[in-house]
């Protein structure tokens, strides 16, 4: 699986950031090929999907038996290699930090990528929760069905959720950093939270200078601690990858899983697959996330033969993005 966490990781816009040279991945799906020793409850020959601390894009990965689960039958590998992080990361904000319950609303940035799309899907099991979403409007379309109220990503989306919601919004989900957090929080209901999970906002390139990225730092707003007891607001921040790998929380991160397979089987989410990528095109894969040109996920698939076709169209559907301010 493709994240924009390993776009960060190869600009080094992270703490502690590895030395290389390095295998970039944190998720993968495959085949059992080898076991521990005292390795229980998998067989050579199981279809799995697992979570890596680096090392994904391999043909062959070694990672912990804690952070390995097994295929539903019906679900492709590409669609495995989609799931882990992306509806971990959803469920976990929702449901174990904002208590997500009927009747609430929330606001999710990216809302066509891939944690936006698990975090539409998942709002959909509880009854009555009204999505907002910000997306790129050339995505508008495709996504339209799964958000309740979708906004373009440029325009003045405060103003457009009050103009719905008077009293704003319970959850809001920020993965952009930068301005949109002084937004969010003033967008939050008495007794909402605020989670930021990311911050795409600060990966460069060539439609981000290093200016804007020190702009978009310079306009995180300093939160007043005073201000929030007054206001009733809760502030969160959320890192699967910490959980899992500093952390310890393997096992409930598979207590999480456990509960998501069981929506899967019951056919109420599933992984939005954008494309199918060789390792070789491994660049423009990237550059399709960074111009945020893809609906859902993007999959590295290590069988999968270069296809110049492909990369041309990615660049003339990335270049449909707009660029950065």
């Amino acid at each position: 699986g493709l994240n924009f966490i390993d776009l960060m990781v190869r600009q080094g816009n992270i703490d502690n950031p590895p030395k290389t040279p390095l295998v970039p991945g944190f998720e993968c799906s495959g085949i059992v090929e080898a076991l521990g020793d005292s390795v229980k409850g998998f067989e050579i020959g199981d279809r799995v999907m697992a979570f890596v601390n680096y090392n994904a894009w391999a043909e062959v990965v070694c990672t912990p038996v804690e952070f390995v689960y097994k295929i539903p039958d019906d679900m492709s590998f590409s669609e495995a290699a989609a799931f882990p992080m992306n509806f971990v990361t959803a469920y976990m904000m929702l449901f174990e930090v904002a208590n997500l319950r009927e009747g609430m609303s929330v606001l999710v940035h990216s809302a066509g990528g891939g944690v936006g799309q698990a975090v539409a899907q998942l709002c959909s099991t509880i009854p009555n929760v009204t999505v907002f979403g910000t997306a790129s409007s050339f995505k508008h379309e495709a996504i339209k069905d799964s958000v309740t109220h979708l906004f373009d990503r440029n325009a003045d989306y405060v103003q457009e959720v009050k103009r719905i919601s008077t009293d704003g919004v319970d959850i809001v989900l920020d993965c952009l950093c930068g301005e949109n957090t002084g937004k969010g929080l003033s967008l939050l209901k008495p007794l909402g939270t605020y989670i930021l999970y990311g911050s795409s906002n600060m990966v460069t390139g060539e439609t981000k200078s290093f200016f804007s990225f020190a702009k978009s730092w310079w306009q995180v707003e300093k939160v007043n601690p005073i201000k929030l007891y007054e206001e009733n607001k809760v502030i969160a921040g959320f890192s699967l990858l910490n959980l899992l790998f500093k952390q310890n929380r393997g096992g409930l991160i598979k207590g999480v899983m456990d509960k998501l397979l069981n929506l899967y089987n019951n056919k109420k989410i599933k992984p939005v697959v954008d494309s199918l990528w060789a390792l070789e095109e491994v660049k423009e894969a990237m550059q399709r996330i960074h111009d945020r040109g893809n609906i859902g996920k993007l999959i590295l698939d290590v069988e999968k033969a270069p296809t110049p076709l492909m990369a041309n169209d990615s660049t003339e559907t990335s270049e449909a993005g707009e660029e950065e301010e």
